[in-house]
Parts: C-alpha cells; sequence; structure tokens
C-alpha cells in the first residue's frame, strides 16, 4: 500500500508549495493579476473541456498500442514456455543417457572382474543403449543399490540381535528390514509396467534364485517354511497362527497359479493357428499383447501376497523372534547369490573328459 499511496502524498505536497497567504481573494485583488472579469467568465466555460476530449484517431492509436503489446506479451510467454520444455526434455534425456552409461560401466567393471577371476557372468539381459528400456534401466540400477543396502541392513540387525539390545533399538532395525522389503516391491511395480516380461523371466536375479522363481519372485510358503524352524520359544497361539498363515498363503499361490496357468493356455492357442489361413495376425498379436498386459496384475499379487505374508508374521512374532526370522531370510538369499558364484567360478578342467589314448 505504501507504493500506492505515495503519488498521491505527492500531489499533496506540491499543493501545500503552491499555496498563497490570503488564499484567492489576495490573488484576486493583487493589481498585477487584474484582469477582464467578463472574458475569464466566458473563457472559463470551455477551456478545461477541449484538451480533456481525445480525437477518434488518438483512441485508435491507443487501442492498438495496447493490442500490440498484448500480442507481444502473449508471444513472449509462449516463446519462454517452449525453452522451458526443451530444457526440460533436455535434462530428462541427459538423465536416461546417464543412467545407461552408469549401468554398462558397471556391466563392463563386473566383466573385467570376471575375467580376473575367471567367473563368468549371467548377461542375458544385456541389450543394446538403442533398444533398452529407461524403466528397466533404472530397476537394474536400483536393484543392485538395493543389494548392497539389503547386506548392510542384515549385518546392522545381526549386531543388535547379538548384542542384546534394548527392544526398542531391536524394533527400529528390525522395521528398517521391513521398509526395505517394502521398496523392493515398489520398485519390483514400476518395473513391471516398464516389461512386464522382463521382470517375470528374473533374469534380473542370479541364477540360482531362478531355480525357485514364482511370478516373479519366491513363493511365501517357501519363504515361511524358510524362517518358522529359526524360530526358538513359540506359544501354542502362535504356532497356531503360523499355520493358519502358511495355509492362506498356500491357498492363495494355488489360486494365482491356476490363474497363470490358464492365461499361459489361451495365450498358447492364439499363438497356435493355422499358417495357411486368412486369419488376421494383427488382430492376434493385439489380442497376445493384451494378454501380456495382464501379467502385470499377476505379479502385483504376488508381490502383494509376499509382503502381506512377511507383515502378519512379524505381527503373529515377538521382536526378538521377527529379528531372527529376518536373518535367516537375509542369511538364505545371501547363500543363494554366493552359491552362483562359487558355481561360476569353478574349475574349468574338472568339466573336460581326459582324453583315452587308444
Amino acid at each position: 500500500m505504501d507504493i500506492y499511496d505515495e503519488p498521491f502524498q505527492q500531489v499533496s505536497m506540491w499543493g501545500d508549495t503552491f499555496k498563497v497567504e490570503g488564499g484567492l481573494n489576495s490573488i484576486a485583488s493583487s493589481p498585477m493579476l487584474m484582469v477582464n472579469t467578463t472574458s475569464m467568465e466566458s473563457k472559463s466555460e470551455y477551456v478545461p473541456h477541449e484538451p480533456r476530449e481525445p480525437s477518434g484517431g488518438d483512441q485508435e492509436t491507443t487501442d492498438s498500442k495496447v493490442l500490440r503489446r498484448l500480442v507481444q506479451n502473449r508471444e513472449a510467454a509462449r516463446k519462454s514456455r517452449l525453452r522451458k520444455k526443451a530444457y526440460v526434455q533436455q535434462l530428462e534425456t541427459s538423465r536416461l543417457k546417464l543412467m545407461q552409461l552408469e549401468l554398462e560401466i558397471g556391466r563392463a567393471r563386473k566383466q573385467l572382474q570376471g575375467m580376473c577371476t575367471g567367473n563368468s557372468l549371467d548377461t542375458s539381459f544385456m541389450g543394446s543403449s538403442e533398444t533398452i528400456n529407461p524403466g528397466i534401466v533404472a530397476f537394474e540400477i536400483e536393484y543392485g543399490n538395493w543389494i548392497d543396502e539389503s547386506h548392510r541392513r542384515n549385518n546392522e540387525l545381526r549386531s543388535v540381535f547379538q548384542a542384546n539390545a534394548s527392544e526398542v533399538l531391536l524394533s527400529q532395525v528390525v522395521q528398517n528390514v521391513m521398509d526395505h522389503y517394502a521398496d523392493l516391491f515398489r520398485m519390483k511395480a514400476d518395473a513391471a509396467k516398464a516389461d512386464v516380461l522382463y521382470l517375470i523371466s528374473g533374469v534380473w536375479k542370479a541364477s540360482a534364485e531362478r531355480l525357485f522363481l514364482w511370478i516373479g519372485g519366491s513363493r511365501p510358503s517357501q519363504l515361511l517354511n524358510l524362517i518358522v524352524p529359526q524360530l526358538e520359544l513359540l506359544t501354542d497361539q502362535q504356532i497356531v497362527g503360523i499355520k493358519k498363515l502358511c495355509l492362506c498363503s498356500q491357498q492363495a499361490e494355488d489360486a494365482l497359479s491356476q490363474g497363470l496357468d490358464k492365461l499361459q493356455q489361451s495365450l498358447a492357442q492364439d499363438m497356435s493357428v493355422d499358417p495357411f489361413s486368412a486369419v488376421n495376425h494383427g488382430i492376434q498379436m493385439a489380442f497376445a499383447i493384451g494378454k501380456f498386459e495382464a501379467l502385470e496384475g499377476f505379479v502385483i499379487q504376488a508381490d502383494h501376497l509376499r509382503q502381506e505374508t512377511l507383515i502378519r508374521m512379524s505381527r503373529i512374532l515377538s521382536t526378538h523372534q521377527a529379528a531372527r526370522g529376518l536373518i535367516a531370510l537375509g542369511e538364505y538369499f545371501h547363500r543363494l547369490q554366493t552359491l552362483c558364484s562359487v558355481w561360476t567360478s569353478r574349475p574349468r578342467n574338472s568339466m573336460i573328459s581326459p582324453r583315452i589314448s587308444p
């Protein structure tokens, strides 16, 4: 409001400056300012009005200037939006290129390490920089970081567990590990939207883990069978709750497996057609693509079942028992990854049959 009040204050100051003692009477009585009263009155009838009436040409000129200025402003705003959009697109393209370079550098580093140590690394889904899916590139980078972070959190949980830490601290670390698994399910949901066939094939997992693959992950009932034997001092109520949880998980697994089998059978029937028929193959491919998209729902439901199984298991158990179960689960996945490395780095000479001399 100070900005808008300033001109009015200046006007009042100007008025004060030009005030004369005695007011208008003194001005009129001054001999130097005596004029013909009749002529002054006749002039005052129209002199103030003439300069205030703009002509038609002046009005049109003013309107054209305003319109031209508005058009210029709109054009400047449009160009500014285009420049901003191009800049954002350039940043997004640079980010994807950087992610691809990081992935390729990581793979090249692993290949170099494999050449030095004799490991045969699994690069079945290398792809190329032209055909690689940006969503899958992001998932592979995030999953690699997730594995490293998983080892760190499991080691932290093991240290706190063995140190007989307080219940509050142990509960906090257990929750951190549970949140870390929730991050994995979120990452997988994003990857399924990018390419569900890639995710459900399990090429992002270690080779040994694929032996136990079920709809892009492990079976919840199998995870329960790994955790329960490691638990100690279970109450009767806990045993009953665990049995119910195992039964519910098994039933949900069977339902998802049956639905996936029906989808696979339907897809196989769509692909097995008479090669000499006049059927429009484009329509068949559209149906097949639609069924591929339905796979995303199976992956999301399977991951939801896995997450719910872990959550309900942690609610049945005490904090100490849940910590022990999560340690066993993390150790299981770590040993599978180690088994894969041992298998790929085994001596190659043992695979070559000796020559039998005649």
